[in-house]
């Protein structure tokens, strides 16, 4: 007699078991870690007080007292502002222009101390005590600094977003002397970039001021 069991009678072997895809665990290694990260940092408490938590936040700052246009102003500052941020955001002498933000343009030029730098990349709080002179101080009343004058007189820009620069430049070109001739005014004047390309007419301009014309 047949030991053989029917084959609906014998018992299903059993399937091995799934391994998990790749994407599936790292899905789920990536909700367990949030969790517990999220859990411990709820749960936890800063090794910190308020009071230092909130002092390592704020940035360092300094009061500084410095004459702009003939008008002496202090201020607090972030020790990371620029002259030209200072001007402009602080003091609402919009006149210099930030071009490139990396001193390579000249539309933000302005005078500290006779000398004129490039206000975006000055720290303000290198300046305490310093007499600042933008394209606002130029002028006495209605009567226009004769470079002022001579950029109108001579057609010397287009779009005017250098032309603060270049004028502050210019005046600064002046009184160093540099104006013996149209060749070394652009030397000395060839750190202000105009993109419309007026630069025969700003050195006529600086000649004129400069009493060469």
């Amino acid at each position: 007699m047949s030991t053989e069991l029917p084959e609906s009678a014998v018992a299903p072997a059993e399937a091995p078991p799934t391994a998990p895809s790749r994407r599936t665990f790292i899905a789920t290694s990536t909700v367990v870690g949030g969790a517990v990260v999220t859990g411990g940092l709820v749960a936890g408490t800063s090794p910190f007080g308020a009071e230092e938590a909130a002092a390592a936040e704020a940035p360092p700052t300094s009061a500084v007292s410095l004459t702009v246009n003939g008008r002496r102003h202090t201020v607090t500052v972030d020790n990371r502002t620029s002259l030209l941020d200072l001007l402009r955001e602080h003091l609402g002498l919009t006149g210099s222009k930030k071009g490139c933000n990396a001193g390579a343009c000249g539309a933000c030029s302005v005078l500290v101390d006779g000398r004129r730098v490039n206000s975006c990349l000055t720290l303000t709080v290198r300046l305490d005590g310093a007499e600042v002179t933008t394209i606002e101080g130029l002028a006495r009343g209605d009567e226009l600094h004769p470079l002022q004058q001579a950029f109108i007189d001579q057609d010397a820009f287009q779009c005017g977003y250098c032309t603060p620069g270049q004028i502050m430049s210019g005046v600064a070109c002046i009184q160093e002397g540099h104006t013996g001739s149209s060749e070394e005014i652009r030397e000395w004047m060839s750190g202000n970039i105009c993109r419309c390309g007026c630069y025969v007419k700003i050195v006529r301009a600086v000649e004129q001021a400069s009493g060469r014309k």
